[in-house]
């Protein structure tokens, strides 16, 4: 009993020096509330700024599933095996061509975004439908925070580029070259193109989900069914690239043993006209050999022929079908800024900077008695 009795006044000791300290910050707390609220004043001005003057955004998406292959399924006996773990191995199918894991690269290529620049979008206050890159090089005012915040912190990019003037403006481009160049301007807008379009790919469950954002909502709903239908033909092209070249050349072949076939058959058909009534040996003889030319030109001709009518319908068997889930409309509610959220967090960020002031200020005169007392 001799040995416990001193272990209850330290415990008694310790408890009481918990409270001293939480009263103790709770006291400071008390003390500097007028900066706390302070803080969170200000900070709530300025989320209600933000939240008012931060421009409008609408996003339009769509939802599709790229076409499965009756043949051939990703991971031939493995498949099952995946499916006990969760995993769909045939739900976005190989015979798409490219693997839809790599639908982002297609989406964020050079040709890709150079083609979407040009997509008409029907703008507001517009006679007519106008061009993505004409909308934003000479009609779209970015609103004041985005002005502010291009002469704040983008200061230095728009002093570089004045500086810059327009020499980079102009294109370097070879239309019969394979190496595609971008001007200044168009690397600008391509990099707010990154930024207004996503790819999303869900491989478990097999579906691709595409999304544009626009400060117009039938803007917005344009340019994600632009590219769905830019990015459906990427993908098409690549697929039937080899059945389609084979194709091409079997049509050649094709129109040119016609015209041989056409030219023996009429050949022969104005000999026999002509020699009606002629049985000399010279003319039974180049009879039968124009015969023979005939016979082998509608041989080729009929054999290229059934090819052609064969690589047609490969053509069409190799073009990948996508299955709309959810096609493109016009977004009815904005989707940014989304203003409860901004005042909350500007309000609550005002509120924790005001706590930590407060404690600073305890903390940094406490060092600075303690600095003076050793001193």
């Amino acid at each position: 009993m001799n040995e416990q009795s001193p272990t209850k006044p330290i415990q008694q000791t310790m408890a009481e020096d918990d409270e001293i300290d939480l009263l103790a910050l709770a006291k400071t707390l008390w003390e500097g509330r007028k900066t706390v609220i302070k803080f969170t004043l200000i900070f709530m001005l300025v989320g209600l700024f933000v939240a008012l003057f931060t421009a409008k955004e609408f996003t339009a998406s769509t939802t599709m599933v790229p076409q499965v292959g009756d043949g051939k399924k990703i991971g031939g006996n493995l498949s099952g095996l995946a499916a006990m773990a969760g995993i769909n191995l045939g739900a976005i199918g190989s015979d798409s061509g490219i693997p839809p894991t790599l639908y982002p690269q297609i989406v964020n290529s050079i040709p890709f975004q150079k083609e979407l620049l040009q997509t008409p979008l029907t703008i507001e206050g517009q006679s007519k439908k106008i061009s993505y890159t004409h909308y934003y090089t000479e009609v779209y005012k970015p609103g004041l925070i985005g002005t502010l915040l291009k002469y704040t912190l983008g200061l230095p990019g728009v002093l570089i580029k004045a500086l810059k003037g327009k020499t980079e403006a102009k294109s370097l481009s070879n239309p019969d070259s394979p190496i595609y160049t971008i001007t200044e301007d168009e690397k600008e807008l391509i990099k707010n193109l990154e930024e207004q379009l996503t790819l999303d790919v869900n491989i478990k469950d097999g579906y691709v989900t595409l999304s544009a954002s626009m400060p117009e909502a039938q803007a917005a709903a344009e340019l994600a069914q632009r590219a769905q239908e830019l990015l459906q033909r990427y993908i098409i092209d690549f697929k039937i690239q080899k059945s389609q070249n084979q194709l091409e050349f079997i049509q050649g072949r094709y129109n040119e043993k016609e015209a041989a076939f056409k030219a023996a058959q009429q050949q022969l058909a104005r000999f026999k006209d002509n020699n009606q009534f002629m049985q000399t040996a010279l003319s039974r003889t180049t009879q039968e050999r124009l015969q023979s030319e005939y016979d082998i030109a509608y041989t080729v001709y009929s054999e290229l022929a059934k090819q052609l009518e064969t690589q047609q319908i490969q053509v069409k068997e190799d073009t990948p079908v996508f299955t709309v889930l959810k096609p493109v409309s016009v977004p009815m509610e904005k989707s940014k800024p989304k203003r409860p959220l901004i005042l909350i967090i500007w309000t609550f960020l005002g509120g924790i900077l005001g706590v930590a002031t407060v404690f600073g200020k305890g903390y940094y005169a406490d060092l600075k008695e303690q600095w003076n007392r050793e001193s």
